[in-house]
């Protein structure tokens, strides 16, 4: 079986892993970018996530590079603390739960690519456009000469399933949709960095404050050196009045002051959120946006992966988790099913509508229901949180969405894995 893979972001290239896995070697990984760097900043991979990168041989080298979370914690904008939770291992997984560089882990992936699949990553070549030839896949890609200037020669190759895992802008979406437009903005403006600064709390927590007008999310990346300083993530975020959002760029640097202005009033006992935004080394803006969920993910023998298939907001850190599960889902049906066209149909019933239910459920804010609920019902603050929402409906919010993403403790510890053997072809 002769595999393309359009784009080496981290569902492509744990594709890649997931299809070797199972014994599928004839693979080819295209990507627009004519060198794959670090870029980007943190984000969070959940138990499940974890557990599929773990039965790919990678945990040491995740334990290496991520901090294990321990717990997630919401407060308002007063610092009043709303809800917590134990995460990863405390909370009884059977696998932790990490923060991690989203660029390092990308290079984490790409290296195991590499000692896996020997020559299967060409950059500088992205594929264009597909077609169905008979019972094969025609693909075109634009040559490593002409990428990323719009022009330059283009060729074809034929192979016998494509999965497109090629972004939010993915050009295989596009063909099959292609009036679907620009990506869908719900008016926040999200600034994003990092800086070394003091760990707070527990120096392993996870942290949300704030409501659905203004958030602010923190989380280590490092933990504290000699000199006490922990490299931490942040996400500052604010329903702005722009009538457009701006270019969807995640390297588009903006003023730092401006942000640090917006939280100024944010200085808690044990975090001074302002100054945290202040010691970052650049501030990087991105509109927040998602892609409607769409009916079909799979034409023919090809079908879309991750980000191409499911852009969704980045809420409830599921993003990249959610991509990592489909590589894994979709190598488990290529060597169990009987056919290609059966394994990418079962892929999409099993996948699709647990995405576009999770895309949905992040658009009414996912978990962080908890502070949004807590601002409409006590503004100004509160004494005790018990007051303005019970235990049970934080309880219920929490649960739900581990149910609706597929990271309940007890269901996950006790899904069968979707390691295949398969001999190699």
């Amino acid at each position: 079986m002769k595999a393309i893979i359009a784009g080496a972001g981290i569902g492509g290239l744990a594709t890649a892993l997931s299809l070797h896995a199972v014994g599928i070697t004839d693979i080819t990984i295209y990507e627009s970018v004519s060198e794959l760097r670090p870029l980007g900043v943190g984000i969070n991979l959940l138990p499940h996530a974890v557990r599929e990168l773990t039965e790919l041989g990678l945990s040491d080298e995740l334990a290496a590079l991520g901090v294990p979370t321990s717990t997630l914690s919401y407060f308002n904008c007063f610092g009043d603390l709303i809800w917590s939770e134990p995460r990863g291992l405390a909370a009884g997984y059977a696998w932790p739960q990490y923060s991690v560089h989203r660029g390092e882990l990308q290079m984490l992936l790409r290296d195991a690519v590499e000692a896996r699949l020997p020559g299967a990553i060409v950059l500088g070549s992205p594929v264009i456009s597909t077609e169905t030839k008979g019972a094969r896949q025609l693909v075109r890609i634009r040559t490593r000469t002409g990428a990323g200037t719009g022009t330059g020669a283009e060729r074809e190759e034929e192979a016998d399933v494509v999965i497109a895992a090629d972004g939010i802008h993915s050009a295989i979406r596009k063909q099959h949709y292609p009036d679907e437009g620009d990506p869908v903005w719900n008016g926040l403006m999200l600034w994003r960095g990092t800086a070394r600064v003091k760990p707070f709390l527990d120096g392993r927590s996870m942290l949300m404050a704030g409501d659905g007008r203004q958030k602010f999310v923190a989380y280590p990346l490092t933990e504290a050196d000699d000199d006490g300083l922990a490299r931490i993530n942040f996400i500052a975020e604010k329903r702005v009045e722009d009538d457009e959002p701006r270019p969807n760029n995640w390297n588009l640097a903006v003023d730092k002051q401006r942000i640090v202005d917006l939280f100024q009033d944010w200085q808690f006992e044990w975090i001074d959120i302002p100054s945290v935004i202040a010691a970052a080394d650049e501030v990087l803006e991105y509109p927040m946006v998602d892609r409607n969920p769409v009916e079909r993910w799979t034409f023919d023998q090809q079908t879309l992966l991750g980000d191409a298939a499911h852009a969704m907001y980045p809420i409830g850190s599921n993003g990249a988790s959610q991509a990592i599960i489909d590589a894994r889902t979709i190598a488990n049906q290529l060597a169990t099913a009987d056919s290609i066209g059966a394994a990418l149909g079962e892929y999409e019933r099993i996948r699709l509508p647990i995405t576009a239910q999770l895309t949905l459920s992040n658009r009414s804010l996912g978990p962080e229901r908890v502070m949004q609920l807590a601002y409409e019902r006590a503004p100004e603050g509160f004494a005790d949180i018990n007051d303005v929402v019970s235990a049970e409906e934080l309880t219920a919010i929490a649960d739900q969405y581990k149910r609706a993403a597929g990271f309940n403790p007890q269901l996950l510890n006790e899904r069968p894995t979707l390691s295949v053997v398969r001999a190699a072809s």
